[in-house]
């Protein structure tokens, strides 16, 4: 558990779960505890469960009740898969239980000639992403993929405060006919980042990219489709912090039925929106 986002928990269940054998661990606990990193800001905010290495979970959900932050109840989205790609949700995981504990954890690799994907003839990778990589993994790929958009470029994310590249490439799609759709949240439970976001919208607004905000619950899912083909779910949300400073996970599958059910969330999500006017945003 994240030793920033999770302490509450930590402090509360922590004791509980390692009298019942359960092994727990506080990530990335900085300050004096965490001499390994010049900074104490970085954070390990991957969502990522493997059972029994045959299954696996991603995406936005944390493990909070959900009425963890009072009146704002969670949308959220999950992606749950098996085949192959689940030994890449493992190697990941055991990466991070190194890091703080040293112990290596044995991971089962498939059969070279295992299908590929997640169990369903589905082509998907994981992409992990973090400070501890030499670039900007989560930040670069999503870049690419708005690139290589020829239709349809939908986001969702609940914190939306962007680099230079990430601005440029929503920019730069919009203008090439791109129609890309950015889903925010109404409500935040983070008030400077919902301010911060704001300072973005002329610009978007002003290059073709219709924003909507999502209003009946607080929108906390992180996920992304391209044209018809590529989807991305996972932990990444298109910010500086989730780029650079956090550890972030990501799914991506290649298949258009994957993308087809992503796009009928994303649907509901935009039905229950209001979408900015660039006159009224004014």
């Amino acid at each position: 558990l994240d030793a920033v986002g999770a302490k509450p928990g930590l402090r509360a269940w922590a004791g509980r779960l390692r009298a019942a054998g359960v092994e727990v661990h506080a990530m990335l606990a900085g300050g004096l505890i965490w001499r390994r990193s010049a900074r104490m800001d970085l954070r390990n905010h991957r969502k990522l469960a493997v059972i029994d290495g045959g299954l696996g979970y991603t995406g936005s959900q944390n493990l909070a009740a959900a009425d963890f932050v009072p009146g704002y109840p969670n949308r959220e989205l999950v992606a749950r898969v098996r085949g192959p790609v689940v030994a890449q949700f493992a190697a990941l995981f055991a990466s991070d239980w190194y890091l703080e504990t040293g112990e290596v954890l044995a991971v089962a690799i498939p059969a070279a000639d295992a299908d590929a994907g997640t169990g369903d003839g589905v082509v998907s990778q994981l992409l992990p992403s973090g400070p501890a990589y030499p670039f900007e993994n989560a930040r670069d790929c999503v870049v690419a993929l708005l690139q290589r958009a020829r239709r349809r470029a939908v986001l969702a994310t609940p914190y939306f405060v962007p680099d230079d590249a990430m601005l440029a490439a929503l920019r730069i799609a919009a203008l090439s006919g791109v129609e890309v759709t950015l889903i925010l949240s109404c409500t935040s439970n983070q008030r400077l980042a919902a301010w911060a976001q704001g300072a973005y919208f002329d610009d978007l607004l002003a290059a073709g990219v219709r924003i909507v905000r999502h209003r009946p619950r607080f929108l906390h899912a992180k996920h992304l489709s391209i044209d018809d083909g590529i989807a991305l779910i996972g932990s990444i949300n298109l910010d500086v912090r989730s780029f650079a400073l956090n550890a972030e996970v990501g799914l991506l599958c290649y298949d258009r039925e994957v993308v087809s059910r992503l796009r009928a969330i994303e649907t509901t999500c935009i039905a229950d929106a209001d979408v900015v006017d660039a006159a009224a945003w004014q």
